[in-house]
């Protein structure tokens, strides 16, 4: 029993690493220059049109790839957006859930720290050459934010109602 309550005691405070990990890489994604990040999103809509191209037997040339990832440059950044403050808001979110932070308690202290780290995130693009803050962005991340804690609001209840259920009422008796 002893060495159940040392693990929780040390471990749930751990459960909070990944947000931590996931707000540094959202900080050096953001330290990036204006040229750098315009690199990175188009090598990402290289790779995934290269493997579209192979999975779907496109028959693109190199040059049409290269065309097609100029293209989406947008939606590929908007997309990266989107995903970071989604895992960002699910690795907030979680951890404290396991805290018992639960219902619309959760939704406003893990979506409210992850908006305001969105905010604060282009706040920070603005001392960033060739970066701009954007509400724009700002608004995509609020959306990743907000499907991130909502998706841990129903694993969690899920989890509880079925896997974790029977361990409770062996606790009760």
């Amino acid at each position: 029993m002893y060495i159940k309550q040392t693990l929780r005691f040390v471990l749930k405070p751990l459960s909070f690493v990944p947000a931590i990990i996931m707000m540094i890489l959202i900080f050096s994604f953001s330290e990036q220059d204006g040229a750098t990040s315009s690199q990175l999103s188009y090598q990402v809509g290289v790779k995934a049109f290269t493997v579209a191209n192979e999975v779907f037997d496109k028959g693109w040339s190199s040059e049409k790839i290269s065309q097609l990832s100029e293209k989406s440059q947008f939606y590929i950044r908007k997309t990266a957006h989107f995903t970071e403050y989604f895992l960002l808001a699910v690795s907030v979110a979680f951890p404290l859930y396991v805290f018992g932070v639960r219902g619309l308690w959760l939704v406003f202290f893990a979506g409210g720290f992850c908006v305001a780290f969105a905010g604060l995130d282009e706040f920070h693009q603005s001392f960033t050459v060739g970066r701009s803050p954007q509400k724009r962005d700002v608004m995509i991340d609020s959306c990743g934010v907000l499907l991130g804690v909502i998706l841990t609001r129903i694993v969690g209840w899920t989890g509880r109602m079925t896997i974790f259920r029977p361990l409770s009422n062996i606790r009760n008796r």
